[in-house]
This record gives C-alpha cells, structure tokens and sequence, in this order.
C-alpha cells in the first residue's frame, strides 16, 4: 500500500487535485475533516482548545467557531499575537495519529491501495515521515487569491491579507516545491491538471504494486 500526502499552499486547488484521485481510484481524506471531528464537543482535543484559547472561540452552542478561533490563533485586531504554533501543538499530534489509523485501514483492506491524505501543513507539523510519497500542488498567488475571492465571497483586499496571515504560519511554496516528490502544476484549465494528474496516478499505481490490467 502507497501512502501518500497532498499539499500545497492556500488556494492551490489541492481539495481538487484530491477529489480528481479519489475518481481514479484512491482512497483520500481530508486532514481538516480529521480535524473538525477531533474538535467537537467531547473530544480530548476540544477540551484542549478550549482550555488554550478560552470559550470566547465557541458558538453559542457549544461547538467551536472556526473563524475565532482562526482570529485568536493567526492574530487580528482583536488577539493581535499570533498563537499558530499552540494551537498547532494540540491539533496536530491528534490528527497525525487518525490518519495513520486511517492508512493502516486502508493498508488492510486493500493491500496495493493508494492511501491520499490531504493537508495544508503537512511539512510544518512533522508529518512527511508518515507518507511513501508526497505530492505538491502549485499556482501562482494571483490566482490562489482569486479563488479565495470566489470561495468566501469577500474583496480582493481582504482575499489577499487572508492569505498573508495564514501563508506566514506555512513553509514557503519553494521550500514545499523543494521537499515534494512530485509537483502538480494547477495555473491551467481544469482539464490540463486533470492530465497531469491521470500521469501521476499511473506512476502512484505502479508504486503501489498495481496491475494495468
């Protein structure tokens, strides 16, 4: 079984390039999925936020405000310092161990599976050693920008200090390129990054032990 991580910078389409190899045929979750379930009420790591960050980041239910908390750990105007590497502390050792659970899953199901986990911070939380291989997913700013605008429905301007203030709690896209085993260009159309992504699941298929056939 072919463990691999997918990541990228902010906006860089890799929920895409994800969704585009669960069609081939691989197994892919998202680390933010991971994350949201281990940060709902009950869960040791709630209580670990919470703990860190005050009931200030929660919705009148209960449940955790991801935007506060986004305010509280990235900085805003309101928690000027920035408190990434803390909460990473106790989101991160957490969802390393899902997805390993996760893959081993998969390993046992399916021997020469291609196991996909999708996260942003791979590299920045020590995790590459999980993966067999790791794949980037790129694009020019600009662009990443634009797809912030259209996401979240927000100007460009605040697009753009969005991105800055998450992309400074991230490795550099050189660095991540630099570190990759293999790189997904997405500046193109969607039917190029399909293309390259199809070359690159045939390569992830042999890897893993896959027949042709």
């Amino acid at each position: 079984m072919l463990k691999v991580g997918l990541t990228g910078a902010i906006g860089s389409g890799k929920s895409t390039v994800g969704r585009m190899l669960a069609a081939l045929g691989a197994d892919v979750t998202e680390a933010d999925l991971i994350a949201r379930n281990l940060m709902q009420p009950g869960q040791k790591v709630y209580e670990g936020v919470v703990q860190a960050f005050g009931r200030g980041i929660l919705h009148p239910d209960g449940t955790v405000d991801r935007k506060k908390l986004a305010d509280a750990a990235f900085g805003s105007a309101e928690h000027p310092s920035n408190r990434v590497e803390e909460l990473n502390a106790i989101v991160h050792p957490a969802v390393g161990r899902v997805q390993d659970e996760w893959m081993a899953g998969i390993g046992k199901a399916n021997p020469s599976g291609i196991a996909v986990v999708e996260a942003a911070l791979i590299f920045e939380a020590g995790l590459q050693g999980q993966f067999d291989r790791i794949v980037v997913v790129t694009c020019p700013l600009e662009m990443r920008v634009r797809r912030w605008v259209e996401r979240n429905r927000v100007d460009e301007a605040s697009a753009r200090r969005e991105l800055e203030r998450r992309m400074a709690a991230q490795w550099p896209e050189e660095k991540k390129t630099a570190a990759a085993d293999f790189l997904i260009d997405n500046s193109g159309d969607v039917g190029e990054t399909e293309a390259r992504v199809r070359k690159l699941f045939e390569i992830l298929k042999r890897e893993a032990g896959q027949s042709n056939g």
